[in-house]
């Protein structure tokens, strides 16, 4: 069975640019999402750029202590060494999502259109989930077969 849901996650610019030039395989959560292998995530890009400008595939999911993720994933998670422990710091437990099917849209969608496409529309702190009919799913939906 084909895995049909899809999410919208936020990420900085630098994490973002990693994921879309391969260097960054995993993106590193303190928390469970809730979400199941096969997941379309899309990248909105925080400001100052403020953009959806892909999305990967949620290959797998990895829940285990810092130190385990990081024996694991920690020369492809974008991060040194110290950032790493320093992001996962008071956390008993992490969550690496292993990504595939990276693809970057030709014309990321900005801010100011994804909120024409949905009145009211903010950029999730976590993630947010997006429903079939959902505008912003169907604004990059179709920008990404442009």
């Amino acid at each position: 069975m084909r895995n049909e849901e899809n999410i919208l996650i936020s990420l900085t610019p630098r994490h973002a640019e990693n994921i879309f030039s391969g260097h960054k395989l995993v993106e590193l959560r303190r928390r469970t999402m809730h979400i199941s292998p096969g997941t379309k995530a899309w990248v909105y890009v925080k400001l100052p750029i403020g953009a959806i400008i892909g999305r990967v595939t949620i290959r797998a999911i990895h829940t285990s202590t810092p130190t385990s993720i990081w024996r694991r994933f920690g020369l492809v998670s974008g991060l040194t060494r110290s950032e790493f422990f320093d992001y996962f710091s008071g956390v008993t437990e992490g969550v690496a999502l292993e990504l595939d099917d990276v693809k970057k849209m030709r014309q990321p969608i900005c801010l100011a259109k994804l909120r024409e496409a949905s009145s009211g529309f903010q950029p999730p702190q976590f993630f947010v989930r997006l429903i079939s009919s959902n505008p912003v799913l169907k604004a990059v939906k179709a920008k990404l077969l442009q």
